[in-house]
């Protein structure tokens, strides 16, 4: 088996990116993709530059992972862009970060707007900026009618919180007699969440050689493949893309049972 997969990755690196595309869209596709968008700042450390200059070469990126995942025909691209832990960093570092959006949404959601990519959201709006949620706003508005990738940004999103919010809503439903106990199951949860208009995440993929998953879909990810890579978010590129998506395809999924070959052993 791992003479098969060296075999294999030989002979991937002699593939252009559109040939390997092509390979990948005959194998099942994961239908969404999660992404722990991490190492902005420690690219800009080893270049001897501010750490916003590592979120503003990570936006870049984001453009071109967005371009691919609709060309792979993914439903669902999520990225994990701002979480209810990151408001502990450096004000000015918090204020770009809460300016980003703003900028990435103004120079291409023309460009998302013609490539029918949705734009969507997750995450608490309460301590948002102002001219953030307008800028967000505007973009889920402008994409509301496209039927392509869904591009779901969290922000100020914390798997913890919002377990605990929709725990609330049940019990608030409960006490008022429109939901009853033993109506609680899986599905009747997930309907609860931030997500219930979206499938879970088929794969998981973070960035810069960090093993942990830092309270990001923590129901959602249950069955998750997870893919980690040692590559820092600026310099992940569509080749790291396709890479997590072979290996994806390579994998067995039996979400807690057994796979038909091994049944009849």
């Amino acid at each position: 088996m791992l003479n098969k997969i060296n075999l294999w990755k030989s002979s991937r690196k002699t593939l252009s990116i559109d040939e390997r595309i092509e390979h990948v869209l005959k194998q099942p596709i994961p239908n969404h993709i999660a992404i722990i968008m991490d190492g902005n700042g420690r690219w800009a450390k080893k270049r001897a530059l501010p750490r916003i200059a590592g979120h503003h070469e990570g936006m870049r990126v984001v453009r071109k992972i967005t371009m691919l995942a609709n060309k792979l025909n993914i439903d669902t691209l999520t990225l994990y862009a701002f979480s209810t832990e990151n408001w502990k960093r450096p004000k000015q570092e918090v204020d770009y970060l809460m300016g980003l959006p703003e900028e990435f949404l103004g120079k291409f959601l023309p460009e998302l707007i013609e490539e029918n990519v949705k734009v969507c959201m997750i995450g608490n709006n309460n301590r948002i900026p102002e001219h953030t949620k307008r800028a967000v706003q505007k973009a889920i508005d402008k994409t509301s009618s496209n039927t392509g990738l869904k591009l779901n940004f969290a922000l100020n999103y914390g798997g913890r919180a919002e377990i605990l919010e929709a725990v609330k809503e049940i019990s608030n439903d409960v006490r008022n007699g429109k939901l009853i106990e033993s109506d609680i199951d899986d599905e009747c949860f997930s309907k609860y969440l931030m997500t219930h208009n979206l499938t879970d995440p088929d794969l998981l993929i973070r960035t810069s050689g960090e093993l942990r998953i830092s309270n990001f879909m923590l129901w959602q990810i249950a069955y998750s493949e997870l893919w980690f890579t040692d590559v820092l978010w600026p310099d992940f590129k569509e080749a790291h893309l396709l890479e997590a998506v072979e290996a994806y395809q390579r994998r067995t999924r039996r979400f807690g049972g057994i796979h038909s070959e091994e049944s009849q052993k």
